[in-house]
């Protein structure tokens, strides 16, 4: 991978790519991956308070955007969308990307850490499901109550291609962050792949005693679900998986509520903004897995997931013919 051209930033009406980040980490693994840097807007709609980065990948342009510090949840990323829709008016393509926590069922759902979950379209649903709004009666399964709009159909054709790729080549995930880490190795301690031990699953009655994870919680061996190592040349590791994501405004850290969603939802993963942009800003959501939506946090495998996410995009974006992002279709804030 060869280092991104740094080039004059073009008028705002060139940029058709809108890319929201929901933290700092995200943000820095999505402009590594950047072919070329544009740098920061001279420009911007009135009070739109937004931090810009624009660049470009292959012949798309792009806007880079990123929730304050300290912010998260359905509000805040729809605030950003709204405002960079108002400074950026031909943006058509919407992408929201970065970290989130695993729902898995092993072994017939096999997410790992550091995998990438990609929210895809399912039985009618747009690919996001939003867990805390609905309503649950007795004996039933939860219903939610809001629908939500489906990604862009271009960038659905973009992801059947690439994942038909995927299944007879296998994905360079893993090879493009090296690429990013061996240009600039200052990012390696925090972006690196943390080492395989540290990727437990721990059962779903099992909560964290406190303290370092895996001091305090790693050493009991029969709490932890055990898995079939990946075959290197057979098995993608960092995996791809695609399906629905849940969303709201809470963390899920609780294993026996994800595994209730995993099961009647058929929910992959969770994060906290994606619910809030569908119906003013469609677009697609991809999620590095950092946790497992479990009591048992740890900020170790952050750095990677956000920039596995921001690889595969990278490469979602290289498979999408730019003449496909119609500014006639152009998103509206509301």
């Amino acid at each position: 991978m060869s280092e991104p051209t740094k080039r004059r930033m073009l008028d705002a009406r060139d940029y058709t790519v809108g890319w929201i980040c929901a933290n700092s980490a995200d943000h820095v693994a999505a402009q590594e991956f950047l072919d070329e840097e544009h740098g920061r807007p001279e420009w911007r709609f009135p009070n739109d308070t937004n931090w810009y980065y624009l660049g470009a990948i292959g012949r798309h342009n792009i806007v880079l955007a990123v929730l304050p510090m300290g912010e998260y949840g359905t509000a805040s990323a729809a605030g950003v969308a709204v405002n960079m829709l108002r400074s950026f008016p031909k943006i058509t393509i919407g992408l929201m990307v970065g970290i989130g926590g695993g729902a898995p069922l092993p072994p017939m759902r096999d997410i790992r850490l550091g995998d990438v979950v990609v929210g895809y379209p399912k039985n009618g649903s747009s690919g996001v499901f939003q867990y805390d709004l609905g309503k649950r009666i007795q004996e039933k399964s939860f219903q939610h109550t809001r629908s939500l709009r489906q990604p862009p159909q271009e960038l659905l054709i973009a992801l059947g291609k690439l994942k038909a790729q995927h299944e007879r080549e296998g994905n360079r995930i893993s090879e493009a962050v090296d690429e990013v880490l061996t240009k600039n190795p200052r990012l390696r301690r925090k972006y690196g792949r943390p080492p395989p031990k540290s990727d437990m699953l721990f059962k779903s009655n099992f909560v964290h005693h406190g303290g370092a994870c895996l001091s305090s919680c790693g050493h009991d061996s029969s709490k932890i679900v055990q898995r079939e190592p990946r075959i290197p040349g057979v098995d993608d590791d960092p995996a791809v998986h695609y399906g629905i994501i849940g969303s709201g405004n809470t963390l899920m850290k609780d294993a026996l509520m994800r595994d209730l969603h995993a099961t009647e939802n058929n929910v992959l993963c969770f994060e906290t903004e994606a619910a809030g942009l569908m119906n003013l800003f469609p677009c697609l959501v991809i999620r590095g897995i950092c946790n497992y939506s479990d009591s048992h946090k740890s900020d170790e495998w952050h750095g990677f997931a956000a920039m596995s996410a921001a690889a595969y995009t990278k490469e979602l974006l290289r498979s999408l013919v730019p003449e496909m992002a119609r500014p006639e279709r152009k998103m509206r804030p509301t």
